[in-house]
């Protein structure tokens, strides 16, 4: 190994052992116990990586196994000492374990890594009054949903047959389920958001992170309190089209996950939808001011088994209905059921076409993104006829031309794609 390498290998340990060191030097001016800062996390790193080289140079592992005995015996004395002071969590410690191994793995090359995991750690290390407050706001409720959820998945997933049955040869019970996991994280990630940041935030932040777990469940929650607060109809406008772009996204990850192919094709049409969407939420969030009301809405958790059923039924029925219309009706049969499809939301149209789009599937990637398109436009359909109705008219003024471009929008790349 040349000195250059060597050197930058030891220089990537020292900066990422100084980085979490950072972090646990700033924690210790609340708990004075912490028994490691910046020298102490920096040298730990550097042991870990100086140990990597020995075991290398001594074609031996014991080498590295000598040095996590000795720095694992001092963090465990460490432990001993402040736990008989009171202190018995064990967080600086096990940051110490993992800035060790760390700094092996910045010997081995591994620095990408090395790098996530030392900014892991940071973040972890750093969300300690963020998580206790996300701890506070889940309910017992909630708890359950996600232990119910992971339960079922762990227990039954892997009986599931991994196989196509059933009319139209369209049902896989592997499959669907694993639709439904997708689909439940990254609405859960929004949920846990929401939890963590509090659900008083602003409307922009409340339609921004509500969006991630529905964008309906937040253009019905804006709409039933612009009838309570009319006067804020413009800015309760503004958290819907926020919702509503983020609809954009959620579309974009799903695909990127499920589909590369068809991302490929679908990505520039969706991107356009949602920045028209952002731009006019921009021009209408200047006109209503800077001020941001606090915004709240009751959202259910999306780890919860009837929902996560429910979207698993809709998802095989959409699938099959889509099969069907394309075999009697051809493409437009696609375009029809994706339309009537995205009334109830995208999602389930979303995975459908990413599916059916696959390489030697039934679908062309042009066809499949077209149709996503139309669901997106039909649920934008749904929503805004909502709101345009039951909302106050402060609302109604404010979200129309949002709704009208919108469409426009998709009516036009839909039109031209491909």
């Amino acid at each position: 190994m040349e000195q250059v390498d060597l050197f930058l290998r030891f220089g990537s340990a020292l900066v990422m052992g100084f980085f979490i060191g950072l972090q646990r030097e700033y924690a210790k001016q609340d708990d004075e116990h912490l028994f490691a800062g910046i020298r102490t996390f920096t040298l730990i790193t550097l042991a870990g990586c100086a140990g990597a080289l020995a075991a290398d140079q001594l074609d031996t592992g014991l080498a590295f196994a000598a040095i996590v005995l000795v720095l694992g015996g001092m963090i465990a004395i460490a432990y001993l000492i402040t736990a008989r002071q009171g202190e018995v969590g064990m967080t600086t410690e096990a940051a110490a374990v993992v800035a060790l191994l760390i700094g092996g793995l910045c010997y081995w090359n591994e620095l990408p890594l090395a790098a996530a995991l030392t900014v892991a750690t940071t973040i972890m290390l750093s969300l300690k009054p963020e998580m206790r407050g996300l701890i506070q706001r889940l309910t017992r409720e909630d708890i359950f949903a996600v232990l119910k959820f992971a339960a079922i998945t762990a227990i039954v997933l892997p009986v599931l047959p991994n196989e196509t049955f059933g009319p139209l040869d369209v049902f896989n019970p592997y499959q669907t389920w694993l639709m439904v996991i997708l689909i439940s994280g990254i609405s859960f990630s929004g949920y846990v958001l929401i939890k963590l940041l509090g659900s008083r935030r602003g409307l922009r932040v409340t339609g921004l992170l509500g969006g991630l777990v529905s964008s309906t469940a937040v253009t019905l929650s804006m709409t039933q309190r612009s009838q309570e607060q009319p006067a804020q109809g413009r800015s309760l406008a503004v958290a819907i089209l926020i919702s509503w772009a983020m609809m954009f996204v959620t579309v974009l990850v799903q695909t990127a996950i499920l589909n590369r192919t068809l991302l490929e094709v679908l990505w520039p049409a969706v991107a356009v939808g949602g920045v028209v969407t952002l731009v006019t939420a921009g021009m209408l969030s200047w006109r209503a001011g800077s001020r941001d009301v606090a915004g709240e809405v009751a959202l259910s958790n999306p780890f919860e088994l009837r929902p996560a059923i429910t979207f698993g039924l809709l998802f095989a029925v959409v699938l099959f209905f889509t099969r069907a219309a394309q075999q009697w009706l051809g493409d437009t049969g696609v375009y029809l059921s994706s339309i009537l499809a995205g009334v109830s939301g995208v999602d389930a149209v979303t995975l459908s076409m990413a599916q059916l789009a696959r390489p030697g599937g039934s679908l062309e990637p042009t066809v499949a993104a077209r149709a996503v398109l139309l669901a997106v436009g039909s649920n934008t359909l749904v929503k805004g006829a909502f709101a345009l109705i039951s909302g106050s008219p402060a609302l109604r003024r404010a979200i129309w031309p949002g709704v009208l471009a919108i469409l426009g929008t998709i009516a036009v790349v839909a039109a031209v794609l491909g």
